[in-house]
Protein backbone atom coordinates (compact mmCIF):
# COMPACT_ATOMS: atom_id res chain seq x y z
CA UNK A 1 0.00 0.00 0.00
CA UNK A 2 1.66 3.38 -0.67
CA UNK A 3 0.85 6.29 0.82
CA UNK A 4 2.19 8.59 -2.23
CA UNK A 5 -0.40 11.64 -0.80
CA UNK A 6 1.73 11.63 2.72
CA UNK A 7 2.61 15.38 3.48
CA UNK A 8 5.35 13.80 5.15
CA UNK A 9 8.21 15.54 4.58
CA UNK A 10 12.09 13.99 4.83
CA UNK A 11 15.96 15.21 5.28
CA UNK A 12 19.05 13.05 5.56
CA UNK A 13 21.63 13.62 8.68
CA UNK A 14 25.17 12.77 7.25
CA UNK A 15 27.55 10.94 10.06
CA UNK A 16 29.90 11.31 6.58
CA UNK A 17 30.62 7.20 7.37
CA UNK A 18 34.22 5.91 6.30
CA UNK A 19 32.86 2.45 4.94
CA UNK A 20 34.71 -0.65 5.48
CA UNK A 21 37.43 -1.00 2.13
CA UNK A 22 36.69 2.85 1.75
CA UNK A 23 38.79 6.23 2.63
CA UNK A 24 38.59 9.66 4.03
CA UNK A 25 38.57 11.07 0.71
CA UNK A 26 36.18 8.57 -0.96
CA UNK A 27 34.08 9.54 2.13
CA UNK A 28 33.82 13.56 0.97
CA UNK A 29 33.04 12.23 -2.38
CA UNK A 30 29.93 10.29 -1.04
CA UNK A 31 29.10 13.76 0.38
CA UNK A 32 28.32 15.19 -2.41
CA UNK A 33 26.78 12.27 -4.54
CA UNK A 34 24.46 12.11 -1.60
CA UNK A 35 23.51 15.58 -1.31
CA UNK A 36 22.23 15.92 -5.02
CA UNK A 37 20.65 12.68 -5.22
CA UNK A 38 18.70 14.14 -2.41
CA UNK A 39 18.07 17.05 -3.76
CA UNK A 40 17.05 15.32 -7.03
CA UNK A 41 14.46 13.17 -4.69
CA UNK A 42 12.40 15.97 -3.40
CA UNK A 43 14.47 15.76 0.54
CA UNK A 44 13.74 18.66 2.44
CA UNK A 45 17.11 19.77 4.23
CA UNK A 46 20.41 17.78 4.55
CA UNK A 47 22.30 18.14 7.89
CA UNK A 48 25.61 16.95 9.44
CA UNK A 49 26.69 16.04 12.73
CA UNK A 50 29.46 16.58 14.89
CA UNK A 51 32.04 13.83 15.76
CA UNK A 52 35.71 14.24 16.55
CA UNK A 53 38.45 11.75 17.56
CA UNK A 54 36.25 9.24 15.82
CA UNK A 55 38.34 7.41 13.13
CA UNK A 56 35.58 6.22 10.78
CA UNK A 57 33.50 9.73 10.55
CA UNK A 58 34.69 12.33 8.80
CA UNK A 59 31.72 14.90 10.25
CA UNK A 60 33.92 17.13 11.95
CA UNK A 61 33.26 20.78 10.52
CA UNK A 62 29.50 20.52 9.59
CA UNK A 63 29.59 24.56 8.65
CA UNK A 64 32.36 23.53 6.11
CA UNK A 65 30.49 20.13 4.85
CA UNK A 66 27.42 22.41 4.86
CA UNK A 67 29.32 24.99 2.58
CA UNK A 68 30.33 22.12 -0.01
CA UNK A 69 26.86 20.68 -0.18
CA UNK A 70 25.34 24.16 -0.66
CA UNK A 71 27.65 24.94 -3.07
CA UNK A 72 26.70 21.80 -5.19
CA UNK A 73 22.91 21.81 -5.06
CA UNK A 74 20.24 24.83 -5.76
CA UNK A 75 17.69 24.76 -3.22
CA UNK A 76 17.99 21.64 -0.48
CA UNK A 77 18.59 23.16 2.95
CA UNK A 78 21.78 22.84 4.34
CA UNK A 79 23.02 22.86 8.09
CA UNK A 80 24.13 21.34 10.82
CA UNK A 81 22.83 18.52 13.22
CA UNK A 82 24.30 19.86 15.05
CA UNK A 83 27.11 22.55 16.04
CA UNK A 84 28.15 20.94 19.06
CA UNK A 85 28.45 24.72 20.94
CA UNK A 86 30.07 23.77 24.27
CA UNK A 87 33.60 23.07 21.47
CA UNK A 88 32.67 26.09 20.06
CA UNK A 89 33.39 30.44 20.45
CA UNK A 90 29.51 31.68 20.19
CA UNK A 91 31.09 34.32 17.94
CA UNK A 92 32.68 32.53 15.90
CA UNK A 93 29.62 29.63 15.12
CA UNK A 94 27.80 33.20 14.03
CA UNK A 95 30.37 34.20 12.11
CA UNK A 96 30.63 30.87 10.44
CA UNK A 97 26.83 30.65 9.84
CA UNK A 98 26.43 34.06 9.00
CA UNK A 99 27.74 33.88 6.58
CA UNK A 100 26.73 30.53 5.18
CA UNK A 101 22.90 32.45 5.27
CA UNK A 102 24.94 35.32 3.04
CA UNK A 103 25.89 33.01 0.37
CA UNK A 104 22.90 30.54 0.45
CA UNK A 105 20.16 32.93 1.63
CA UNK A 106 17.05 30.91 2.56
CA UNK A 107 19.20 27.85 2.96
CA UNK A 108 21.16 27.58 5.81
CA UNK A 109 20.12 25.86 9.26
CA UNK A 110 21.77 26.08 12.63
CA UNK A 111 20.88 23.01 14.60
CA UNK A 112 22.62 23.45 17.93
CA UNK A 113 23.71 20.52 20.36
CA UNK A 114 24.58 20.50 24.25
CA UNK A 115 27.21 18.17 24.45
CA UNK A 116 30.56 18.30 23.63
CA UNK A 117 30.41 14.90 21.26
CA UNK A 118 33.65 13.80 22.43
CA UNK A 119 35.84 12.63 24.86
CA UNK A 120 37.49 14.88 27.51
CA UNK A 121 41.48 15.25 25.87
CA UNK A 122 39.79 15.63 22.45
CA UNK A 123 37.83 18.49 23.70
CA UNK A 124 40.70 19.86 25.86
CA UNK A 125 42.24 20.15 22.07
CA UNK A 126 39.57 22.07 20.84
CA UNK A 127 39.15 24.49 23.19
CA UNK A 128 42.80 24.88 24.50
CA UNK A 129 41.82 25.54 28.03
CA UNK A 130 41.49 23.03 31.25
CA UNK A 131 39.66 25.83 32.66
CA UNK A 132 36.74 25.70 30.21
CA UNK A 133 36.57 21.71 30.40
CA UNK A 134 35.05 21.99 33.44
CA UNK A 135 32.69 25.07 32.72
CA UNK A 136 29.00 24.10 32.74
CA UNK A 137 27.72 27.43 31.08
CA UNK A 138 25.74 26.13 27.86
CA UNK A 139 23.24 28.99 29.19
CA UNK A 140 25.40 31.41 28.70
CA UNK A 141 26.84 30.44 25.03
CA UNK A 142 23.80 29.99 23.85
CA UNK A 143 22.32 33.56 24.99
CA UNK A 144 25.63 35.16 23.51
CA UNK A 145 25.35 33.33 20.50
CA UNK A 146 21.75 34.48 19.43
CA UNK A 147 22.42 37.79 21.01
CA UNK A 148 25.52 38.14 18.18
CA UNK A 149 23.05 37.40 15.51
CA UNK A 150 20.39 39.36 16.83
CA UNK A 151 22.69 42.50 17.45
CA UNK A 152 21.00 42.69 20.93
CA UNK A 153 23.71 42.89 23.74
CA UNK A 154 22.53 45.55 26.24
CA UNK A 155 25.10 48.11 26.54
CA UNK A 156 26.19 47.04 29.53
CA UNK A 157 27.76 43.42 28.41
CA UNK A 158 31.34 43.11 27.31
CA UNK A 159 30.50 42.23 23.96
CA UNK A 160 28.19 44.84 23.05
CA UNK A 161 30.50 47.12 21.60
CA UNK A 162 31.44 44.00 19.09
CA UNK A 163 30.78 44.22 15.40
CA UNK A 164 29.59 41.21 13.54
CA UNK A 165 29.52 40.72 10.07
CA UNK A 166 26.61 41.06 8.02
CA UNK A 167 23.14 41.81 9.65
CA UNK A 168 20.25 40.91 10.80
CA UNK A 169 19.26 39.58 7.66
CA UNK A 170 21.36 36.79 7.54
CA UNK A 171 20.11 34.89 10.08
CA UNK A 172 19.97 31.17 9.90
CA UNK A 173 16.96 29.20 11.18
CA UNK A 174 17.78 27.99 14.71
CA UNK A 175 16.81 24.54 16.08
CA UNK A 176 17.96 23.49 19.16
CA UNK A 177 18.82 19.72 19.40
CA UNK A 178 17.95 17.70 22.20
CA UNK A 179 17.19 13.91 23.63
CA UNK A 180 15.86 15.19 26.62
CA UNK A 181 14.12 17.26 28.69
CA UNK A 182 17.18 19.41 28.53
CA UNK A 183 17.18 20.63 25.19
CA UNK A 184 13.18 20.92 24.94
CA UNK A 185 13.88 22.91 27.88
CA UNK A 186 16.32 25.73 25.88
CA UNK A 187 14.03 25.00 22.69
CA UNK A 188 11.11 26.46 24.38
CA UNK A 189 12.73 28.73 26.68
CA UNK A 190 13.92 30.74 23.16
CA UNK A 191 10.84 30.02 20.94
CA UNK A 192 13.21 28.15 18.94
CA UNK A 193 12.93 24.81 16.04
CA UNK A 194 13.07 21.74 17.79
CA UNK A 195 14.91 18.40 16.74
CA UNK A 196 14.74 15.19 18.74
CA UNK A 197 17.08 12.68 18.62
CA UNK A 198 14.68 9.78 18.23
CA UNK A 199 17.98 7.27 17.55
CA UNK A 200 19.41 8.37 21.14
CA UNK A 201 15.97 8.42 23.52
CA UNK A 202 13.70 7.09 21.60
CA UNK A 203 11.33 6.32 24.51
CA UNK A 204 11.15 9.79 25.38
CA UNK A 205 10.62 11.22 21.66
CA UNK A 206 6.49 11.47 21.58
CA UNK A 207 6.22 13.05 24.97
CA UNK A 208 9.17 15.67 24.21
CA UNK A 209 7.84 16.77 21.07
CA UNK A 210 4.32 16.50 22.30
CA UNK A 211 5.24 18.79 24.86
CA UNK A 212 7.00 21.19 22.54
CA UNK A 213 3.94 21.34 20.14
CA UNK A 214 1.49 22.30 23.14
CA UNK A 215 3.84 25.10 25.01
CA UNK A 216 5.31 26.33 22.54
CA UNK A 217 4.96 30.51 22.20
CA UNK A 218 6.03 32.87 18.79
CA UNK A 219 9.46 34.11 19.48
CA UNK A 220 11.75 36.45 17.41
CA UNK A 221 12.73 33.21 15.58
CA UNK A 222 9.38 31.27 14.90
CA UNK A 223 5.90 32.57 14.91
CA UNK A 224 4.65 28.90 15.30
CA UNK A 225 6.50 25.96 16.58
CA UNK A 226 8.62 24.32 14.22
CA UNK A 227 9.92 20.35 15.53
CA UNK A 228 11.05 17.12 13.86
CA UNK A 229 12.47 14.01 14.98
CA UNK A 230 16.01 11.81 13.61
CA UNK A 231 15.78 8.37 13.74
CA UNK A 232 17.98 5.62 11.98
CA UNK A 233 16.12 4.36 9.18
CA UNK A 234 17.18 1.16 6.71
CA UNK A 235 15.01 0.77 3.38
CA UNK A 236 15.23 -1.96 0.69
CA UNK A 237 12.66 -3.53 -1.98
CA UNK A 238 12.08 -6.11 1.00
CA UNK A 239 11.67 -6.38 4.16
CA UNK A 240 14.31 -9.18 4.56
CA UNK A 241 16.84 -7.80 2.66
CA UNK A 242 16.49 -4.53 4.85
CA UNK A 243 17.14 -6.60 7.86
CA UNK A 244 20.04 -7.87 5.85
CA UNK A 245 21.66 -4.51 5.12
CA UNK A 246 20.95 -3.22 8.69
CA UNK A 247 22.81 -5.85 10.30
CA UNK A 248 26.32 -3.58 10.54
CA UNK A 249 24.08 -0.63 11.98
CA UNK A 250 22.46 -3.18 14.27
CA UNK A 251 25.83 -5.16 15.37
CA UNK A 252 28.04 -1.90 16.08
CA UNK A 253 24.96 -0.13 18.00
CA UNK A 254 25.02 -3.56 20.23
CA UNK A 255 28.83 -3.45 20.92
CA UNK A 256 28.36 0.44 21.41
CA UNK A 257 25.66 0.23 24.37
CA UNK A 258 28.55 -2.18 25.39
CA UNK A 259 31.24 0.42 25.35
CA UNK A 260 33.46 -0.34 22.27
CA UNK A 261 34.28 2.62 20.10
CA UNK A 262 36.25 3.23 16.84
CA UNK A 263 35.49 0.29 14.47
CA UNK A 264 34.49 -0.28 11.09
CA UNK A 265 31.54 -0.79 9.78
CA UNK A 266 31.56 -4.90 9.23
CA UNK A 267 30.21 -5.96 5.87
CA UNK A 268 26.34 -7.16 6.03
CA UNK A 269 27.90 -10.55 5.04
CA UNK A 270 30.40 -10.36 8.23
CA UNK A 271 27.45 -8.87 10.22
CA UNK A 272 24.86 -11.53 9.29
CA UNK A 273 27.43 -14.81 10.74
CA UNK A 274 28.42 -12.91 13.78
CA UNK A 275 27.84 -14.54 16.71
CA UNK A 276 26.37 -12.48 18.98
CA UNK A 277 26.92 -12.86 23.14
CA UNK A 278 24.10 -12.97 25.31
CA UNK A 279 25.09 -9.15 26.29
CA UNK A 280 25.21 -7.90 22.74
CA UNK A 281 22.09 -9.96 22.07
CA UNK A 282 20.24 -8.18 24.93
CA UNK A 283 21.47 -5.09 23.89
CA UNK A 284 20.53 -5.36 19.90
CA UNK A 285 16.94 -5.98 21.36
CA UNK A 286 17.05 -3.39 23.61
CA UNK A 287 18.33 -1.02 20.82
CA UNK A 288 15.49 -2.47 18.00
CA UNK A 289 13.55 1.15 19.08
CA UNK A 290 16.21 3.00 17.63
CA UNK A 291 15.51 1.43 13.73
CA UNK A 292 13.29 1.49 11.24
CA UNK A 293 14.05 -1.02 9.50
CA UNK A 294 12.08 -2.87 6.28
CA UNK A 295 10.79 -2.48 2.99
CA UNK A 296 10.12 1.24 1.89
CA UNK A 297 6.41 0.76 2.00
CA UNK A 298 6.76 -0.99 5.76
CA UNK A 299 9.39 2.02 6.51
CA UNK A 300 6.82 4.57 4.90
CA UNK A 301 4.02 3.24 7.03
CA UNK A 302 5.91 3.43 10.26
CA UNK A 303 7.25 7.09 10.02
CA UNK A 304 4.07 8.29 8.91
CA UNK A 305 3.22 7.01 12.14
CA UNK A 306 5.23 8.15 14.26
CA UNK A 307 5.13 11.18 12.84
CA UNK A 308 1.02 11.44 13.57
CA UNK A 309 1.83 10.31 17.32
CA UNK A 310 4.98 13.34 17.71
CA UNK A 311 2.48 15.85 16.33
CA UNK A 312 5.77 16.67 13.22
CA UNK A 313 5.75 16.47 9.70
CA UNK A 314 8.83 15.89 9.02
CA UNK A 315 11.66 13.36 9.97
CA UNK A 316 15.30 13.38 9.44
CA UNK A 317 17.23 9.61 8.41
CA UNK A 318 20.02 9.39 10.60
CA UNK A 319 21.73 7.92 8.09
CA UNK A 320 23.76 4.23 8.74
CA UNK A 321 23.67 2.22 5.45
CA UNK A 322 26.92 0.49 5.05
CA UNK A 323 27.50 1.23 1.64
CA UNK A 324 27.14 3.82 -0.58
CA UNK A 325 24.81 1.98 -2.97
CA UNK A 326 22.23 0.44 -0.34
CA UNK A 327 22.10 4.00 1.27
CA UNK A 328 21.51 5.65 -2.65
CA UNK A 329 19.12 3.01 -3.07
CA UNK A 330 17.00 3.17 -0.23
CA UNK A 331 16.90 6.64 0.06
CA UNK A 332 15.02 6.87 -3.90
CA UNK A 333 12.84 3.42 -2.93
CA UNK A 334 11.49 5.68 0.23
CA UNK A 335 11.06 9.05 -1.73
CA UNK A 336 8.93 7.10 -4.58
CA UNK A 337 6.83 5.82 -1.59
CA UNK A 338 6.19 8.66 0.43
CA UNK A 339 5.73 10.45 -3.45
CA UNK A 340 8.23 13.38 -2.17
CA UNK A 341 9.22 14.19 -6.13
CA UNK A 342 6.98 13.69 -8.97
CA UNK A 343 9.58 11.77 -11.07
CA UNK A 344 12.51 9.94 -9.91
Amino acid sequence: MSIENSKLKLSILDFVHIYNDSDAAKSLQNVTEMVQLAEELGYSRYWFAEHHNTKNLMSTSPDMLSMHAAAHTKKIRVGSGGVMLPNHSPLKVMENFTLLEGLYPGRVDLGIGRASGTDGQTMLALLRSRELLGANDFPEQLEDLLSFFNRSFKETHPFSHINPPGDKSMIPDVYMLGSSEGGLHFALQKGLGFVFAAQLAPQLAVPMLRAYKNEFKPSTYLSEPKSMFSIMVIAAETDEEAEFIAGPAELMWAQMSMGKTNFSFPSPTKAKNHIYTLAEESARERNKARFVIGSAETVAEKLDQMAKASLVDEIIIADFYPDQASRKNGHRLLAKELGLAKEI
